[in-house]
């Protein structure tokens, strides 16, 4: 369907119930109008209900057939009040919120009176808007990375002009092949004009400090352990001057160049060319692993797992999704573009949600023996996924990172062959979040469970020029290692 032709505000569902409209008001049945455009009538009824999306072709001879023009079939206002109505409630009943409430839906008939049909959209939204309003203090981040992560969808978080530059500053230091050593990272960074030092005071609230006037970027001892982390911490204090940012003037501004910045460095640490060559031997092998690519560039298994996403689709044509998973389930951060479900609050956002616990991300800690990956199949609402996955333990404790695939593409990885699965019925909270029955009329009065306190939602975020920066801190740290 022509993307010119269709208002920006038209929904399928919009669609459907203006054909039904002109249907109606022309005296035609289902079976009428499907009999003139040569199509079946159930096809039809899906695509009046909003369940199917009408090709152009298809649209063009319903038009014709009822006599009017296409341009008001695809226009975005209900027809009527009554179908706006409708569309509204079908609309929030389709809504993450909705689901969380375990409730049947309510089918918009005709036998449903308008005035009851009122009460049901004005009470979804009045719950929306409450649902948006216990949550207000950490929003303005949380849209802004929501926003964020929809952008990197939409672009199968694949950023061709950081590629790019990645692989321009790579060629100014002779790179060919294999792991990125310091020596290399100390050669980039020289290039652009910086030295590197290591500080055992850097500010508390920083990860690196870069003096623009003397061209210094301050690291943490080279003794910590993680030599990927030093050698990414170095090229991501680069990647401002790199890829021309300035300072940030708002949160999603700082998102989006901590998120540029980290994708810079990890195109240099495994770029582009070598790494596609690498993954796509293997695919051409059906041996893909995340394991293999992270011993071949020498970086963390995130790393690696992470940087899989930015090549998976635009390279080898496969869709895929991201997670790192705490032992209790809290989703850290995700990436989909296969349209597996995170969970989400009402704003959209899926950070600091918790997964079902029939994902591979939590079945995965009942195998910490595994010298490997973990692979498993979840079969979910929405389709077939196989996953692999690793665990580690962080600051926050334990977590796992796993890369998943619609079950099509898992004839490429190794691993295809596991025997694990699972189902989840996520979000219908009775699959992992709802005792059973039996179990509730057995404990209920019963068990009382002192709840952990997760103290950082009770703190704000420092104030300053960047979020989260001491500022007094960090130019008393810059002049203290200022060159006299």
């Amino acid at each position: 369907m022509s993307a010119d032709m269709i208002d920006p505000g038209t929904t399928v569902l919009t669609i459907g119930r203006r054909i039904r409209h002109f249907r109606a008001a022309a005296g035609m049945t289902l079976d009428d109008l499907a009999g003139q455009v040569g199509t079946a009538p159930s096809q039809l009824s899906l695509i009046e209900n909003g369940h199917r999306e009408p090709r152009l072709t298809l649209l063009q001879a319903i038009a014709s057939a009822l006599g009017v023009e296409l341009a008001a079939l695809l226009a975005a206002e209900p027809p009527s009040r009554r179908d706006g109505l409708e569309i509204a409630l079908d609309t929030a009943q389709r809504g993450p919120l909705y689901a969380t409430l375990g409730l049947p839906r309510v089918r918009a008939g005709k036998r449903l009176p308008t005035e009851a049909l009122e009460a049901l959209v004005g009470l979804h939204a009045e719950l929306a808007r409450r649902s948006s309003e216990a949550s207000a203090t950490p929003e303005e981040a949380r849209r802004a990375n929501t926003e964020l992560r929809r952008a990197m969808r939409a672009r199968d978080n694949y950023l061709e002009e950081i590629e790019d530059a990645a692989e321009e500053l790579l060629g100014t230091v002779g790179y060919s092949s294999g792991p990125l050593t310091h020596r290399t990272v100390e050669q980039i960074v020289s290039h652009l004009g910086f030295s590197l030092h290591h500080a055992r005071d850097l500010p508390s609230s920083t990860r690196t400090v870069t003096d623009l006037e003397h061209g210094r970027i301050y690291l943490p001892p080279a003794s910590l352990p993680g030599g990927h982390g030093l050698r990414s911490l170095a090229l991501q204090a680069v990647a401002h001057r790199v890829l021309g940012h300035t300072h940030p003037g708002t949160y999603a501004d700082f998102l989006r160049q901590r998120l540029e910045i980290s994708y810079f460095a990890a195109c240099v640490l495994m770029p582009r060319h070598a790494a596609t060559e690498f993954l796509l031997t293997a695919k051409r092998n059906r041996d893909l692993a995340v394991e293999d690519l992270r011993d071949a560039f020498g970086v963390t298994h995130e790393s690696a797992a992470h940087r899989f996403t930015n090549l998976a689709t635009s390279q080898l044509g496969i869709t895929v999704h991201f997670a790192r998973v705490g032992r209790d389930g809290t989703l850290f951060k995700g990436y989909e573009n296969d349209d597996v479900d995170f969970p989400t609050d009402v704003t959209g956002a899926i950070e600091g949600q918790t997964v079902c616990r029939h994902w591979t991300s939590r079945t995965v800690f009942d195998h910490n023996d595994l010298a490997g990956e973990f692979h498993q199949y979840t079969d979910t609402p929405s389709g077939t996924y196989w996953c692999s996955a690793q665990t580690g333990q962080g600051a926050d404790g334990d977590f796992s990172v796993t890369l998943g695939v619609p079950f099509a593409a898992a004839k490429w990885f190794r691993g295809r062959e596991t025997t694990s699965r699972s189902v989840s019925r996520c979000p219908d909270p009775t699959c992992c979040r709802q005792p059973s029955a039996d179990l509730t009329a057995k404990w209920r009065g019963a068990a009382w469970p002192s709840a952990k306190l997760h103290t950082h939602i009770l703190g704000a975020l420092p104030s300053g020029t960047f979020p989260g920066v001491d500022d007094a801190e960090v130019y008393a740290f810059l002049e203290a290692h200022a060159p006299r």
